[in-house]
């Protein structure tokens, strides 16, 4: 039972971890808090805890170095919990994950990155040790329920709906003008910045890509990208004998929160849905690659593998950054992007320290690219 469950939220302070808070406290039978941490905001981070049970939950703060490696050794001895929520920001996130698997726990996962940069570690690390890894994030939890416990073979196609984004409507010519706060104003969601830019350039597509290729098995042409402007039909499965699934929901995060927390039960819940006899019509297109040329690159990433989603993760942080604090436009997020992967080293990681080691350098290799005179982000 999910109440049996003892839970670790890393992040807490997020907006991720904010509503899986928010949710524990009104879900019967709820996994029951154990510990909490936070980078900086140690100030939201003892309200949260004095929020939970009594008011003496051990937190931690990853900025303060003794108490990230408590934490990492909390999550590597294992004894103290059964799931961890992962709701860290950007590849820093990485080395919980890692440490959660090797101690053969559960992984309710937010970090995306985790995937994107060590797939093949992680999944490897989650079989060897006895874990799972449970998507935290709205497509990889439809595709989750619908694909349940179906072999791979069964699977014909895995489709990742896309809203669009803030400027899924601006003219093309007009991307180069765009300001952080226009690109932060997503229609749908509501999430952290830098997950809101990406939706915007659609690098958080790119990512999910190599996210369902690592999450269920498939090869990268088995995972395909719709424009869906509503973010109401969240994921399609399609099965070798032609049938097709949806599934449906409002755009809360709640929803992909529950599930991970408590899979495979299905939980009474406060959770609402929305009635269906109030939709008119649901709209499906073709994504428009002059409009969103980072898409692309979540395939190449995927057939390149090995240190590629590091690489690509890497300059995405630098050049949306970069963005943020108006030192380069729009469309140069995508174009630096490409450029860092184009130049993705061969070989295969083998540890955290080979991952880390990538990641450095294509930070390094980003921020070349946006200091240098000649360049288009100029």
């Amino acid at each position: 039972m999910a109440a049996d469950r003892r839970l670790v939220i890393l992040g807490a302070t997020g907006t991720v971890g904010r509503r899986a808070l928010e949710l524990l406290a009104e879900l019967p039978d709820a996994p029951r808090v154990v510990a909490l941490a936070a980078h900086r905001d140690a100030a939201g981070l003892a309200e949260a805890a004095a929020a939970l049970h009594d008011g003496r939950v051990p937190t931690f703060l990853a900025s303060v170095p003794s108490e990230r490696d408590a934490l990492l050794a909390l999550l590597r001895d294992g004894d103290g919990y059964d799931v961890c929520l992962n709701a860290v920001v950007g590849a820093a996130g990485l080395p919980y994950s890692l440490a959660v698997a090797e101690a053969g726990r559960d992984l309710a996962l937010a970090n995306k990155e985790s995937l994107v940069c060590a797939g093949p570690l992680l999944t490897a690390a989650m079989e060897r040790n006895g874990g799972r890894v449970l998507p935290v994030d709205s497509e990889h939890a439809a595709l989750q329920r619908l694909v349940g416990g179906r072999s791979r073979d069964e699977l014909r196609r895995l489709v990742l709906t896309a809203s669009g984004g803030a400027l899924r409507d601006r003219p093309l010519s007009a991307l180069a003008e765009v300001t952080p706060d226009e690109a932060l104003a997503h229609p749908n969601w509501t999430m952290g910045p830098r997950i809101t830019v990406d939706s915007a350039t659609m690098m958080n597509k790119a990512f999910e890509v190599l996210e369902a290729v690592h999450l269920f098995g498939v090869s990268p042409d088995r995972v395909e990208v719709l424009l869906h402007r509503e973010s109401v039909v969240h994921g399609l499965v399609e099965f070798r004998d032609g049938t097709l699934l949806a599934h449906l929901g409002p755009p809360d995060m709640g929803f992909p929160i529950q599930q991970a927390l408590t899979w495979p039960e299905v939980p009474e819940s406060p959770l609402v849905g929305f009635d269906p006899r109030l939709m008119t019509a649901l709209h499906f297109e073709e994504v428009d690659p002059a409009r969103w040329p980072a898409l692309a690159l979540g395939w190449e990433a995927a057939r390149r593998g090995g240190y590629a989603g590091a690489v690509l993760n890497a300059a995405d942080e630098v050049a949306v950054e970069a963005f943020l604090a108006g030192r380069i436009a729009f469309p140069a997020i995508a174009e630096v992007c490409a450029t860092v992967l184009a130049e993705t080293p061969p070989g295969r990681p083998s540890s955290l320290a080979d991952l880390e080691a990538a990641d450095r350098s294509a930070r390094e290799r980003a921020a070349a690219l946006l200091s240098a005179p000649s360049s288009p982000t100029s």
